[in-house]
């Protein structure tokens, strides 16, 4: 009979186990409560960086489409240069690698939680545990939906938007001539 494979909560408690309470003596729960207040605290960092790294591309995203919309709908004179197109697709890059940046925090701020809730199950009260459970561990979206699903969506906008320029951008009259042309 085949052994059952320990489940991804087991493999967690596993990983997170150092030494026993007897082997590391009478400050064990001390520190472990220490540990576990310095992890809260870099989860909360990770979160700050996320807020700081999302308020940059945002930043930039509305500046330049504020920039090029002017130029595109505002009557700008003259045919479009290469910077006309060349921006919103380079910008458009940067939006893919700013929702890149959204999964990697989203990922990196998931795997923490884990870790607190393994550290939780050490401790007498599980506050973080309690909460994720009050909010239906994130399956309900009337009890709660996620930042990150609607932060994810963000750069998929900002993309669409400077596609729409990048379109707008294009001599479209002498793309359809020079077709007519060859063909």
């Amino acid at each position: 009979m085949k052994e059952a494979l320990p489940s991804a909560e087991e493999r967690l408690a596993a990983a997170l186990k150092g030494v026993t309470s007897d082997q590391y003596g009478p400050t064990y729960r001390d520190h472990v409560l220490e540990i576990y207040k310095s992890y809260l605290e870099m989860a909360d960092r990770i979160s700050q960086r996320r807020e700081k790294a999302n308020s940059f591309f945002l930043a930039v995203n509305t500046a330049l489409i504020a920039l090029l919309a002017k130029d595109a709908f505002g009557g700008g004179a003259g045919t479009p240069g290469a910077l006309e197109l060349l921006v919103p697709v380079s910008t458009g890059v940067l939006c893919y690698l700013w929702h890149r940046i959204v999964r990697s925090y989203r990922d990196l701020n998931s795997a923490k939680f884990k870790v607190i809730h393994a550290i939780e199950r050490e401790l007498p009260l599980r506050p973080y545990d309690a909460e994720w459970e009050s909010v239906g561990r994130g399956k309900d979206p009337k009890l709660y939906l996620p930042f990150t699903h609607v932060e994810g969506v963000v750069p998929w906008l900002f993309m669409s938007f400077h596609a729409i320029l990048a379109a707008c951008s294009l001599p479209w009259a002498a793309i359809l001539t020079a077709l007519r042309g060859t063909g």
